[in-house]
């Protein structure tokens, strides 16, 4: 899978606001055949940062998100909205879903 980790830094006005300025583009990606999942954090010790978890299926996958109607919509919708420019991990790993973590088991 398209395993991708992204950090917004969000304007200050809009950083209480961002999950409902998101919502649509995150609803459209979340219904796509190939997302596995897509999922956003606020940081504890920032609040003007989010952090978006996501992954696609394969490059295909990961391919049709980019050129979607939403994704493009999103480009021109959500920068207003940020402080700087977001930063990205993306990474191809072999597996399809979270591992668990087994230092931490629970019974």
């Amino acid at each position: 899978m398209i395993f991708i980790t992204a950090k917004f830094r969000v304007r200050p006005e809009d950083a209480d606001r961002w999950p409902e300025i998101v919502a649509d583009f995150t609803a459209a990606t979340r219904a796509e055949p190939g997302c596995q999942f897509f999922d956003w954090s606020r940081s504890v010790e920032d609040p003007t940062e989010y952090v978006l978890v996501e992954a696609f299926r394969d490059d295909e996958a990961g391919a049709a998100h980019v050129q979607s109607a939403h994704f493009k919509a999103a480009q021109q919708t959500l920068p207003p909205h940020l402080a700087a420019t977001p930063r990205i991990v993306n990474m191809n790993i072999p597996q399809d879903d979270w591992s668990l973590l087994g230092e931490m088991a629970v019974d």
